[in-house]
């Protein structure tokens, strides 16, 4: 039987008595809408199948994530330590949302687990909200004009902009909360003498860069990060008050009279964001709908399609956002799909020509996962409409 979906001018749901558009749907506070799988559009069959491997790839194991820290980056780093908090992981969870409304869940979704490097993309959409106030001009402008101290004197440091440090391309050199930049996954027999490559030109992961960033928004921004993120964007689209964004026991600035908390970009030193697959999907579903939740505009069009962009040295990354440039990463997934990643199987996969946000977490295997929903997908049901670009 043919199932029509996502016709946005006559499907509608009755939401506690009221009509909603079905492709305007956001859900209220508390509150979230459920589908059943053949009214989205999956075939229920395939669909349970799918969630059934995603919950068989499930790594919960050891609950205590400190060992695993120290095991995976003790014997390489020099001095390792975890300076922020940690929360133990107890079980896998995940929620596929598509056309608004929650088509399948499993798992405490409502659990605040710890995300890892998910919070990469949420500090790329808090330096959206300064760029679109004005507060940085231009990522393309230098970082030390902006941010007093230190940490952007001299040739090299000096040339860094805020898109080097968004792409991760910057190779900023020097010490931040008592970890040098090269302790960070080190390269090398002796990666304390590693060369210096020119900003823009070499790409590599390092959380000392990011928790760099983290700190330049500070001094932008003239107030903590959680707080910034928690008005402008999570309680504009009703997320729970359970999550946390934590910096370092030693990542306490002076600022303005106060003593703020620098936050962390990921989780490799402890802190992070510990935050629930539920207030996870609704970020998710931010960005899907290109920032707007209901009538509001809560991160402009222009700053997504930035941060989506392919950078030139790494094309699968943009700002913090991994892409699927090429369809390398996940070939049954359309070029345009991306997602936030981290430690452990924690991702937020966005996907606006099948209309799915995918919420895993503590399962490692997305590219599996991602291509079995799709599968259940029917062959009847055609990909979502593009939504219109509101600026």
């Amino acid at each position: 039987m043919l199932r029509l979906v996502h016709v946005a001018v006559a499907a509608t749901v009755l939401l506690l008595g009221t009509p909603v558009q079905a492709s305007d749907y956001v859900p209220p506070r508390h509150e979230w809408a459920r589908q059943a799988p053949g009214d989205a559009g999956f075939d229920a069959a395939r669909l349970a199948e799918a969630v059934a491997y995603a919950k068989s790839k499930a790594e919960v194991q050891p609950s205590d994530l400190r060992p695993v820290l120290l095991e995976s980056y003790g014997t390489k780093e020099p001095n390792y330590r975890i300076l922020g908090p940690l929360v133990p992981r107890d079980q896998a969870s995940g929620l596929i949302i598509r056309d608004g409304r929650i088509v399948a869940e499993w798992g405490d979704i409502d659990r605040v687990d710890m995300t890892f490097s998910v919070v990469k993309s949420y500090l790329s959409t808090v330096a959206g909200l300064a760029v679109e106030d004005g507060l940085i001009a231009s990522v393309d402008d230098r970082v030390g004009p902006y941010v007093p101290g230190p940490w952007f004197e001299g040739a090299h440091n000096g040339a860094i902009t805020w898109q080097h440090l968004l792409h991760q391309t910057s190779d900023w050199s020097g010490t931040l909360w008592d970890v040098h930049d090269w302790a960070d996954r080190p390269e090398g027999d002796d990666p304390s003498k590693r060369p210096l490559r020119a900003p823009g030109t070499h790409y590599k992961y390092n959380d000392v860069r990011i928790n760099l960033l983290a700190l330049s928004l500070l001094h932008v921004l003239r107030e903590p990060l959680p707080r910034v993120l928690k008005a402008r964007i999570m309680d504009p689209i009703g997320a729970s008050n359970t999550w946390r964004w934590h910096g370092y026991e030693n990542s306490w600035v002076p600022l303005d009279g106060l003593q703020m908390q620098s936050v962390s970009g990921g989780g490799h030193f402890g802190g992070g964001m510990f935050i629930s697959a539920a207030d996870h999907a609704r970020f998710g579903l931010l960005m899907l709908r290109n920032g707007r939740w209901g009538k509001q505009q809560l991160v402009s069009v222009n700053w997504i399609e930035q941060a989506t962009r392919p950078s030139p040295i790494k094309p699968d990354y943009g700002y913090l956002w991994w892409l699927n440039t090429d369809r390398k990463a996940i070939p049954a997934a359309p070029e345009s799909a991306f997602w936030a990643a981290g430690f452990g199987g924690n991702y937020i996969y966005v996907d606006r020509e099948h209309d799915l946000v995918i919420v895993l977490r503590w399962t490692p295997d997305l590219e599996g996962v991602v291509t079995r929903f799709i599968g259940a997908l029917e062959a009847d049901a055609q990909p979502a409409a593009p939504r219109p670009r509101t600026r």
